[in-house]
């Protein structure tokens, strides 16, 4: 890997891995538009920098919500030139954020290179700590990576790798945590036929950071699993997860079950997140069960 520098060079191949966009596409940018000037190694191969790539992505993600391609480029330029000028779409300011690590994991994202994903986590976690781990790579990695996904950049399997490699480093990292015994307990938990275990990792690591124990119940969980396991363990809080409404969907009696049981459990506050959960209970107030979708909400 070309990196000659703190900032990161990467070839014209890593960048094309890293953002979408085929050599061909960089190459005609470059050369018609001027939008970035890459640097030339002596055998006139251009490297290119972190900034030049964020022009790139930025570029990409503005034309794809509608704007010209032209269009996209001023806006960028002028953004560059003059940073009061805000961009039509906050989702380009998150670009400015990105360090190497994020683009050396969609490099090897992309080509699903499990070994080299898991080597550069390792890397960044001990490099940055555990904070700015999750919340400078982890994050803007899965949500890229979803991104990619959703507009068919990149296949179900690109996806599913790179999600794979990501929740298993998790769960390393919360099995090696140490706490006190006497620390105050959480007990995270996909709802029934909910899929999408990542974000309650995310979130009991950062329960962890603030001298938590955790356990986590998977992904779709057995019907009335949760309930055994609140019953069995006593925690002093429940944090339920639903990313999509398919378990309300698969089961529209499943939520009012779950608050009929909280309203019993006088010693555990319960809680309820995720995009499907928000977006369901406008149907269905629960009474004993708090619906956030702010771990700061809970953590404070």
């Amino acid at each position: 890997m070309i990196q000659s520098h703190k900032n990161g060079l990467f070839s014209i191949q890593q960048v094309a891995d890293m953002t979408g966009l085929s050599k061909q596409v960089i190459r005609k940018w470059e050369e018609r538009y001027g939008i970035i000037q890459p640097k030339r190694l002596e055998n006139g191969y251009r490297i290119y920098s972190q900034e030049d790539v964020k022009m790139l992505l930025k570029i990409k993600l503005l034309s794809e919500q509608g704007h010209s391609l032209k269009k996209s480029i001023l806006l960028v330029k002028e953004s560059e030139e003059d940073p009061e000028v805000p961009l039509p779409k906050e989702e380009t300011s998150n670009y400015e954020q990105w360090n190497e690590y994020v683009f050396r994991l969609l490099e090897k994202g992309s080509h699903c290179d499990e070994i080299e994903i898991n080597f550069i986590l390792k890397q960044a976690y001990h490099h940055v700590g555990l904070e700015s781990f999750l919340t400078g790579i982890v994050l803007p990695f899965l949500k890229e990576v979803g991104r990619k996904w959703e507009n068919d950049e990149w296949s179900e399997y690109q996806e599913s790798v790179s999600s794979l490699v990501v929740r298993d480093f998790l769960i390393q990292i919360r099995r090696n945590y140490h706490y006190r015994e006497s620390a105050p307990f959480v007990l995270g938990a996909c709802l029934p036929h909910e899929y999408h275990e990542i974000p309650l990792h995310l979130i009991l690591l950062r329960f962890m950071m603030k001298g938590w124990k955790t356990q986590l119940i998977g992904a779709s969980p057995a019907p009335g699993s949760i309930e055994t396991l609140v019953s069995k363990l006593k925690p002093n809080m429940v944090l339920l997860s639903a990313t999509t409404t398919l378990p309300f969907e698969t089961d529209s009696q499943l939520l009012r079950r779950l608050d009929q049981f909280a309203e019993k459990q006088t010693e555990t506050a319960f809680y309820l997140g995720g995009q499907g959960a928000v977006t369901y209970v406008s149907d269905y107030q629960p009474r004993s069960i708090h619906v956030t979708n702010s771990i700061d909400d809970i953590l404070k």
